[in-house]
C-alpha cells in the first residue's frame, strides 16, 4: 500500500473510498474522498483494499506509507530543467492532524510531489527541507540556513529554485534572503492560504507557477501566490515589496507602492514580466553570498500614548525600526528617548505605517527634531523590509545609515507617485 493508492477502507462498518495520502501520524490513514475532502481513519481494525495503485505517484514509485517516512524517487528527465524545492513548512506542505484536528506542519519537500501531482513532467526536482515549522516560528539563524541551502542548490546546477514557506512571515524571509544572495537563477517563494485537504485550498496552482516562474528568466527573488480569488493567475512579487494584506482571502500578497514585476497564467503556463521594470535577467548576476545578519534589532509601532519607557527598554540594541505616523512621526515626548538611543550607538530608522508614499521628516517640526536626534529616513522601505535590511546591513557594511538609504533590491524606488485610481 502506497500514497496515491486508490483505496477502499472500511472501519466498524464505515466505508471510504478515494486516493491514499501521507499521513501525520503513524495511526492513522488519510483518504482524499471524491468530494474534495479529507477524512482520517484510525489504522487499527481498518480493512484495506487497494483499487487502483500509484494513481498520483510521480513516477510510478510512491515512497510506501507506512508511518516510517519514507520518501519517493522522482525520475530525472535531461530535457527538463533541474528545480530544487526547499521546503521550511507552511500550510502548503501541511495537513489535518487527526489526533487534535488541527493543519500541522508535517510534510518535507517530497511530500508536497506527491501531493501536487500536476508539477510532475514540468522540471526535475531535488527536494531539501530547512525547516518544517509555521512562519510564525522563524527566526534570522533560519534564514541564514535557508540562505545557505539556495546558495548550495544553486551552486550544485539548479536552474531554480522554490521555497515553500508559511504565509504569516514569508514576506520577511523573501527580503532577507533578497539582501543575503545574489542570483543567477530565479527564487520563488510561495505558500497557501488554505490548507491541502480543504476544496477551495491554492497550494495546487501556487505550487505550479512558483515552479513556471523558477523556469523562467527573470532572476530575482520573488513571492508567487494567487492574483485574484480565481484559479487564473498568479502573481509575481519582489521580494522586498510585498506585503500580505489579508488573512484568508487567496489572493492575499500584494506588492506595495507599485504593480507585480510579473504573472503566470495557469492554464497557459505562460510566464509575463512588467517590461518597464528593471529586473535582473537569468545568468546575468554571479552567484554570491552574505548571510551575516545582527539579529538585535526591533521593530516597533508608534501608538498615540505611548509610554516613553517603552523605547527606553530598547537601550543598548543595535538597531530599531519606528513605524512611525504620516511622514515618519512619533510623540515630541519620544524623541529626547530616540536621542540617547542614537548616542548611544543604536541605528535608528523611521518608517511609515503608511502603504503608500515616503517619510520625510524634513517638513514639520517634530521630523526636523527627529533628524536632529539622529534618525535614518527610511524613504520608502516597507517596516518588515526596513527591519530585515537593517539586520544585513549592520552586520555587513561599514555605514549602516548609508546603506539604508542606497537601493540594494528593488526596496527602494526612486520616488514615490501618488495613486490616481483608488
Amino acid at each position: 500500500m502506497h500514497s496515491g493508492d486508490r483505496v477502499r477502507v472500511e472501519r466498524d462498518g464505515q466505508v471510504n473510498e478515494g486516493v491514499l495520502l501521507p499521513s501525520s501520524t503513524p495511526e492513522h490513514l488519510v483518504v482524499k474522498l471524491p468530494s474534495g475532502y479529507n477524512v482520517g481513519i484510525e489504522r487499527e481494525d481498518a480493512d484495506v483494499e487497494v483499487l487502483e495503485s500509484d494513481v498520483y505517484a510521480i513516477d510510478g514509485n510512491a515512497g510506501e506509507d507506512d508511518g516510517e517516512g519514507e520518501e519517493s524517487a522522482v525520475a530525472f528527465d535531461d530535457d527538463l530543467p533541474t528545480i530544487a524545492l526547499i521546503s521550511t513548512g507552511g500550510t502548503i506542505a501541511s495537513t489535518v492532524d487527526y489526533r487534535t484536528g488541527a493543519v500541522t506542519a508535517q510534510f518535507d519537500a517530497e511530500d508536497v510531489l506527491r501531493a501536487v501531482p500536476d508539477l510532475a513532467g514540468r522540471a526535475n526536482y531535488r527536494g531539501r527541507v530547512v525547516a518544517n515549522i509555521l512562519s510564525e516560528n522563524m527566526d534570522p539563524s533560519i534564514w541564514r540556513e535557508l540562505a545557505e541551502a539556495v546558495h548550495e542548490e544553486i551552486e550544485n546546477g539548479a536552474d531554480g529554485v522554490v521555497v515553500m514557506h508559511g504565509t504569516d512571515t514569508m514576506q520577511y524571509s523573501a527580503s532577507a534572503l533578497s539582501f543575503m544572495l545574489d542570483t543567477p537563477v530565479p527564487v520563488v517563494f510561495t505558500g497557501s492560504q488554505r490548507s491541502a485537504d480543504r476544496p477551495s485550498s491554492d497550494n495546487v496552482m501556487n505550487a505550479v507557477c512558483a515552479v513556471e516562474a523558477a523556469k523562467a528568466d527573470v532572476a530575482e527573488v520573488m513571492v508567487c501566490m494567487h492574483a485574484t480569488q480565481s484559479d487564473d493567475r498568479c502573481a509575481l512579487h519582489r521580494g522586498t515589496r510585498v506585503r500580505k494584506g489579508h488573512t484568508s482571502r487567496r489572493d492575499a500578497f500584494e506588492t506595495v507602492g507599485g504593480s507585480p514585476i510579473g504573472s503566470v497564467d495557469y492554464d497557459s503556463e505562460t510566464v509575463t514580466y512588467d517590461e518597464t521594470a528593471d529586473l535582473a535577467a537569468r545568468d546575468e548576476t554571479d552567484l554570491a553570498i552574505s548571510p551575516a545578519l545582527e539579529p538585535d534589532v526591533e521593530l516597533v509601532t508608534f501608538t498615540p500614548g505611548m509610554d516613553p519607557a517603552f523605547l527606553e527598554m530598547l537601550e543598548g540594541r543595535a538597531g530599531v525600526v519606528v513605524e512611525g505616523t504620516g511622514l515618519g512621526h512619533v510623540n515630541s515626548d519620544l524623541v529626547d528617548v530616540i536621542d540617547d538611543l542614537t548616542d548611544a550607538g543604536t541605528t535608528v530608522v523611521m518608517t511609515s505605517q503608511c502603504l503608500g508614499g515616503r517619510v520625510c521628516d524634513r517638513v514639520y517640526d517634530t521630523g526636523r527634531d527627529l533628524l536632529d536626534a539622529g534618525v535614518v529616513e527610511g524613504e520608502d522601505l516597507l517596516p518588515g523590509t526596513a527591519k530585515t535590511k537593517l539586520m544585513w546591513a549592520l552586520a555587513n557594511t561599514e555605514s549602516p545609515a548609508e546603506a539604508m538609504r542606497a537601493p540594494l533590491a528593488g526596496e527602494l524606488s526612486e520616488r514615490s507617485v501618488p495613486e490616481t485610481n483608488r
